[in-house]
């Protein structure tokens, strides 16, 4: 147990103090409710990706109870808490940084603006500790613009505060000051401070608060709800700085305290520089103890002072730069002065490139990001495109003469073409010509997307440039072994840097789950006829069969038992037989033991089933398949029959008689990889630790050319 019972910490209640009197009293008490939500928490925990260690899923939770609710809530343990809650932090901060920021204690003083600010760095999870101070109780007056409740009324503002942070998150360390402070309790304050926020009205406290920081060294962050000012004083970097940025002068803090209102007004005034003040505060200013009670302060206005504050907080915290001064985020200044969005720069179509143009970039350039292009992955080894080069840029077209039924409305080659996009984006960077990327509606005859030529050099698109040249398939039986935190994470940021969703299993159980449901599907596609001639015409047998479409049979890496098996099931007769029967359970055994084998299981989600999200999603599985070989991993795409039709009759039409079984098994794939609802899945790769390929599939090179 820990904490004390007072009337804003929460009190913890391991699983070693459960059966102690105190919680046995709660237990007992009719008026105390008690919430058990842990299973939803501990089912959210585990569907994070990348998956958490053993030591995180199998923490013991805790009872926690809020005497002022009379209330006990059943939470994760500390580390699976702060795990999940900030999971959405990410990658707006990153896991190392948001463990800086736990060491990070803030010192807020003047709790109306100061909650706004507490709850935005609570949110964030931008500190470890908070200490807060401010005499004064919360009134009717105050709920304009403080994120309180009418059940808060007459209870202190710091008590108030704390109590909220409670309820977000109970093992975060708050203290306060509930009789605010003054010029003799400052240094008690802000000892062990790393950063204090100033949203007091106390013009004495305020300059005596600054006079301390300097001394220690404390930065001191303010805002001040009028046309979104923030002000930054860096006495940790300026020892010397004079405080208020020296606007008032040297004044002395004994005779602020008795300043008459008349002239704290005007100090006020010098502070917030009156001539930038916005003509509604600057004329409130004059109507003070006239037709208004004090100066107004908007609810909007105070919220956006505590996210300005809290970015402030964490630039501090984690090192990054921030100079002393004064910005100002005025909304109604941005919102008066909207304006259209630019139209999206399109590549000119070869005709009107001017003569002068060519010669820009060399033949030699162009001819390497083509050759990096068409080493993309697509299904079948198909390569479903047409890929023209000017001197301008790329354009990349879908070609519908090397579609297949699997393709439902060419979704799988709208990947491919991702896929390309993404291999000449990395040489391009890497020749120092990376310009900007447009997406196009789907339009026969007209290009999905266009690459144009530019100045730029990408450095982690640069560093992946050998690694996408090496990128092959490796069908390959694996030994299981776990993923580090890092290569997860590295591949969870690989897919959404281009605008997609890593869901990876790694989970045994799961993994043989998956792969049943991958062996259904083989067996469909098998006893399909339709699918089984394209699935036979994609197969070359070397060194009768040119290699460069289609998939080599040795790439199957297939020992001579499976190799005797599939010279089988090349006979039609047999798959008609085995069809009439039902049977051919056997079918997908050698995707599910290669699936079984695996390390884990990336799927690539994309938030719509457009060509457009399609593409997208073929650029974020060749980042993923680039990173995860990178770390030595073996990568083989097992994609599914049923991968790429969304609506049920796209099922239906793709295989009459296995419709329904599709749908089933479709939907089971999506729960065990915890796709979200909207998501598409785009690829589903197996991940593992094997030796490397017997071949590498070739390439076709009259799919992609330079325009003269």
């Amino acid at each position: 147990m820990s904490g004390t019972c007072d009337d804003y910490t929460a009190v913890l209640f391991d699983e070693e103090h459960l059966g102690t009197e105190v919680f046995d009293s709660l237990r007992r008490d009719p008026e105390v409710t008690f919430v058990d939500q842990l299973e939803q928490q501990r089912s959210a925990l585990r569907s994070l990706v990348p998956s958490p260690g053993p030591d995180v899923l199998n923490e013991a939770p805790v009872w926690v109870y809020y005497s002022w609710r009379r209330t006990a809530v059943r939470l994760l343990g500390p580390n699976s808490f702060r795990l999940l809650r900030l999971d959405r932090n990410r990658n707006k901060i990153t896991a190392s940084e948001q463990e800086r920021l736990r060491d990070v204690t803030v010192g807020i003083v003047g709790l109306s603006v100061g909650h706004a600010v507490a709850l935005a760095l609570t949110l964030e999870g931008a500190c470890g500790a908070l200490r807060l101070a401010d005499f004064d109780v919360l009134e009717l007056s105050n709920l304009n613009r403080v994120p309180g409740t009418v059940f808060d009324l007459g209870v202190n503002k710091a008590v108030c505060t704390a109590r909220r942070i409670a309820e977000m998150d109970p093992y975060l360390a708050v203290s306060l000051r509930d009789d605010g402070l003054d010029t003799e309790s400052v240094a008690e304050f802000l000892k062990g401070v790393d950063v204090v926020v100033d949203e007091c009205d106390s013009l004495d406290v305020k300059v005596s608060l600054r006079r301390e920081a300097r001394r220690l060294g404390i930065p001191v962050v303010m805002a001040t709800s009028d046309k979104g000012l923030l002000d930054v004083e860096r006495f940790d970097e300026e020892p010397d700085r004079a405080i208020l940025h020296g606007v008032i002068g040297d004044l002395d803090v004994e005779s602020l305290a008795g300043l008459e209102s008349r002239d704290k007004i005007s100090l006020i005034l010098q502070i917030l520089d009156a001539d930038r003040l916005s003509p509604t505060m600057a004329a409130s200013f004059i109507e003070v103890g006239e037709t208004l009670t004090t100066w107004p302060q908007l609810g909007a206005d105070v919220l956006l002072g505590g996210a300005q504050v809290a970015a402030a907080v964490r630039r501090v915290g984690l090192g990054l730069p921030l100079a002393s001064g004064r910005c100002r985020m005025d909304l109604d200044e941005t919102l008066g002065g909207l304006v259209e969005p630019t139209a999206p720069v399109v590549l000119p179509s070869p005709p009107e490139v001017p003569e002068s143009a060519a010669g820009d970039v060399s033949c030699d350039d162009i001819e390497s990001i083509l050759k990096a292009a068409v080493r993309a992955p697509s299904g079948g080894n198909a390569q479903p495109w047409k890929i023209i080069a000017s001197n301008e840029g790329l354009s990349l077209s879908v070609a519908p003469e090397c579609t297949t039924a699997m393709d439902v409305g060419y979704r799988a080659s709208c990947v491919a073409v991702g896929a390309a996009l993404y291999n000449a984006r990395i040489a391009a960077s890497a020749a120092g010509l990376l310009g900007g990327v447009t997406l196009h509606d789907a339009e026969p005859g007209r290009p999905i997307a266009t690459l144009n030529f530019g100045s730029r050099n990408d450095r982690e698109l640069s560093s992946r440039y050998e690694h996408m040249l090496d990128r092959t398939t490796n069908r390959r039986l694996g030994l299981p072994s776990r993923l580090d935190d890092a290569e997860t994470s590295a591949l969870a940021e690989s897919a959404s840097r281009e605008g997609a969703r890593l869901c990876l299993v790694t989970d045994p159980d799961d993994i043989a789950s998956i792969g049943a449901v991958l062996a259904e599907s083989d067996r469909i596609r098998f006893l399909t006829p339709a699918l089984y001639r394209e699935m036979l015409d994609e197969l070359r047998w070397p060194p009768t069969d040119p290699v460069d479409t289609g998939i080599d049979v040795r790439a199957l890496e297939l020992d001579p038992a499976e190799l005797s098996t599939l010279a089988l099931l090349r006979r039609p007769e047999v798959m008609e037989h085995l069809g009439m029967q039902d049977g051919g359970h056997r079918l997908g055994r050698s995707t599910e033991d290669r699936v079984v084998s695996s390390s884990a299981i990336a799927a690539i989600a994309v938030p719509g089933s457009t060509p457009r999200d399609y593409v997208r999603g073929g650029e974020a599985a060749e980042s993923v398949w680039i990173q995860a070989q990178s770390f030595g991993l073996a990568v083989q795409p097992i994609s599914p029959v049923f991968l790429y039709a969304v609506e049920r009759t796209e099922l239906d039409r793709l295989s009459p008689r296995y419709g329904a079984s599709m749908v089933r098994l479709q939907r089971e794939l999506r729960d065990m990889v915890r796709a979200r609802p909207g998501e598409c899945l785009v690829l589903v790769l197996r991940l593992s630790h094997a030796p490397g390929p017997s071949v590498r599939s070739e390439r076709r090179t009259d799919r992609a050319r330079r325009r003269m």
